[in-house]
């Protein structure tokens, strides 16, 4: 996908997840999408930085960039909700395009994709990319709504407590 794309995801990503973390449609609803909202954007830009030097969809597009975004928030308590913005992009790179990304690059150049992907310059790039966000944001609620709260007791306030540490939610 292209940049257009990336943004479109993260933009429609930060909006559908803010109503799922607050669902009342208030000034609360608006605020979680605006604390969401640039740092989705960038992580879902930062990736293509590789396509302006070395080998595109392999640098900045592994698994291990991945681990570092993730990594961030939780020790120096900032770039909450990067992490999920490179995530999304990587997804939009595998399931949306036809070419995949190299998740184990550098120790593998193999590049993993899915066969259901539209061409980067195809006229259902955009399509592609709203129905794979519909999806995203239906993965997230269900994992919110339905997995944490069958968690075994403590489980789930011990996520609660760890996200409020690192304002991840």
């Amino acid at each position: 996908m292209n940049r257009k794309e990336h943004v479109l995801n993260a933009a429609l990503l930060a909006i559908g997840l803010g109503y799922v973390l607050e669902p009342a449609g208030d000034v609360a609803t608006f605020e979680t999408i605006a604390a969401m909202f640039v740092p989705l954007v960038l992580g879902a830009l930062f990736p293509d930085v590789d396509a302006h030097y070395g080998k595109h969809r392999k640098a900045l597009h592994n698994l291990t960039v991945l681990g570092i975004f993730l990594a961030y928030p939780l020790y120096f308590g900032n770039l909450q909700w990067v992490w999920l913005g490179v995530l999304t992009h990587f997804v939009l790179d595998v399931v949306g395009s036809k070419r995949g990304i190299a998740l184990f690059y550098p120790l593998s150049s193999t590049e993993y994709g899915l066969p259901v992907g539209v061409a980067v310059v195809s006229k259902y790039a955009g399509l592609v990319t709203v129905i794979i966000t519909a999806l995203e944001v239906a993965i997230v609620a269900a994992l919110l709504f339905y997995v944490v709260p069958a968690l075994p007791p403590g489980v789930e306030d011990a996520i609660v407590r760890a996200t409020e540490t690192t304002n991840l939610i």
